[in-house]
């Protein structure tokens, strides 16, 4: 071993060292904290605020998704010293649901698998779960319908938003494309790895089932069976890779809702989330929108779904730029209270950090 060699692996040690005195005086910040507040651990605009923080200050060589990530699981650390608390997901394990649920909250947040989305706003709305994990919209796929009817009738507020990349990866007992007779994924999977299948395994059958990691448990009981799902499945389920990434749209993403008793305060960069509907009679829907225009919000999403309360009538749900106290946004949501015939304020909460 040369001499250069070991001063690098010495300085690497003096600097592991200073990280766990560094990381124990955090720790214990974090607790002195915890007994001041004597509330909710988890504040979603600061642990954004903080995270943002981080990555303003990064010049590499680790990328910023890698630094988020480790910093998230430091504050999920901390925040463990704090207080004890349970996100539910759509489960079961094995889920980008689940991904996403650890992305937002790290390793050590107890993590509680449902076998619905109705189930996951359930658990919050009981207080079962402090907070809930939703998909809500696929760049590929669409909006999932059942979360936007489901933030209509809830109670639950929109506290954070995760934004997930969508790996899929075709997983095997027996590791071998050639052996691959059937096939089982979510429908969406099969949605979105249309064009890769069909060079792949264009004769292989193709069973849609209710989540990624239900296919993948199914796949480990077959020798001519694959699945396609996350790469975590894949462990879970002593399944071996044959392929990763096989997504057409190489920057597929779902984008998730944390849902919870209560939204987020400002953190600086932030979304909120509204449903809203009006008269059926022409020139409605420009009227409506006109205040969001006029005080200056900027709109990134407006999505509509039949209300289930009349024949061709619908709610409008809306993304903006900004929190419901900024002063502009309070503006234009005092006017929309004049023209909408119905408006939700679904929660304010920071935008996905990374």
């Amino acid at each position: 071993m040369s001499d250069k060699l070991q001063q690098i692996r010495k300085r690497i040690d003096v600097l592991d060292k200073r990280l766990v005195k560094l990381l124990s005086g955090r720790a214990r910040l974090a607790q002195s904290i915890g007994r001041l507040k004597k509330g909710v651990a988890y504040r979603p605009e600061r642990e954004a605020q903080v995270l943002r923080g981080i990555l303003a200050e990064n010049r590499g060589p680790l990328p910023d998704a890698a630094l988020a990530r480790l910093f998230t699981e430091i504050i999920s650390a901390c925040r463990a010293l704090e207080d004890s608390m349970t996100v539910a997901y759509l489960g079961p394990p094995g889920t980008f649901s689940q991904e996403a649920a650890v992305k937002q909250f790290g390793g050590l947040t107890a993590l509680a698998p449902c076998g619905s989305i109705d189930e996951v706003f359930r658990q919050v709305e009981t207080g079962a779960a402090g907070y809930g994990v939703v998909p809500v919209e696929n760049s590929t796929e669409g909006a999932i319908g059942r979360t936007l009817d489901l933030l209509l009738s809830t109670p639950a507020m929109i506290c954070g938003e995760v934004m997930l990349p969508v790996r899929q990866c075709l997983m095997s007992r027996s590791g071998r494309l050639g052996e691959i007779r059937k096939l089982y994924s979510h429908a969406q999977s099969f949605s979105q790895c249309q064009q890769w299948l069909a060079r792949n395994l264009p004769r292989a059958g193709r069973v849609a089932v209710v989540s990624n990691a239900e296919a993948a448990r199914l796949a480990a009981r077959e020798r001519a069976a694959a699945a396609i799902g996350p790469r975590t499945a894949a462990a879970l389920y002593g399944l071996k890779l044959l392929a990763r990434n096989i997504e057409d749209e190489g920057k597929n993403t779902t984008r998730f809702l944390v849902i919870a008793e209560h939204d987020a305060a400002p953190s600086g960069r932030d979304k909120t989330s509204l449903v809203m509907s009006t008269r059926n009679v022409p020139g409605a829907m420009h009227e409506l929108l006109t205040p969001l225009a006029a005080n200056g919000v900027s709109m990134t999403r407006l999505e509509s779904r039949p209300s289930r309360t009349g024949l061709w009538e619908y709610v409008f749900y809306v993304d903006i730029e900004g929190h419901q106290q900024d002063a502009n946004v309070a503006r234009a949501f005092a006017e929309l209270k004049q023209k909408a015939s119905l408006l939700k304020i679904l929660g304010s909460y920071p935008a996905a950090v990374a």
